[in-house]
């Protein structure tokens, strides 16, 4: 067989029905793995900005909680010190002790909050990855059935491609 022939013999595999199905099939699995993988990345990001910023109130809180133990310590003292001045100077640290109980538990909450946040983000990332997985898996299928020209591997690639796209389509059902 000359070399033209060969390439005519090529040309004409590479624009059969089968093979235009399976690279356009192959092209929407590659869109469809850009979306997953640009939406799996955002969600990874909000993980982690969730996780530092509950992080940040946590550092907070512990900041809180060391006023608060300064002034009980403060208030002890001038409660044992005779004096009216030490009394008065007393009751203003009771007032700090308060004040910094009820913004301790302000931010307690928004740290517990911040944190119930970042995990959800990280199921959803997860989802999102275990998708992207499939989808690429697909790619290889599709890319297989072009080249061996086996029905086979293209029914894989659209079977990888459907878990796929139902795995990271869950994600978005993943409410707390």
């Amino acid at each position: 067989m000359s070399v033209n022939e060969e390439l005519r013999e090529h040309a004409e595999h590479a624009h059969d029905d089968f093979s235009r199905k399976a690279g356009a099939g192959m092209a929407i699995i590659a869109a469809l793995l850009a979306v997953v993988a640009v939406y799996g990345h955002l969600t990874t990001t909000e993980e982690l900005l969730a996780q530092q910023k509950a992080s940040d109130q946590w550092a907070f809180f512990q900041a809180k909680s060391l006023r608060r133990y300064q002034s009980e310590v403060a208030r002890d003292i001038l409660k044992a010190t005779p004096g009216e001045r030490a009394q008065a100077a007393s009751a203003k640290y009771d007032l700090n002790l308060a004040k910094y109980e009820r913004e301790g538990e302000e931010i307690k909450e928004k740290a517990e909050e911040l944190g119930k946040e970042s995990d959800l983000s990280g199921r959803r990332a997860l989802r999102l990855h275990v998708g992207e997985i499939f989808l690429e898996m697909a790619i290889v299928f599709s890319s297989l059935a072009i080249l061996t020209r086996k029905h086979l591997f293209w029914y894989s690639g659209i079977a990888s491609a459907s878990i796929g796209t139902v795995i990271s389509a869950t994600s978005f059902l993943i409410l707390h």
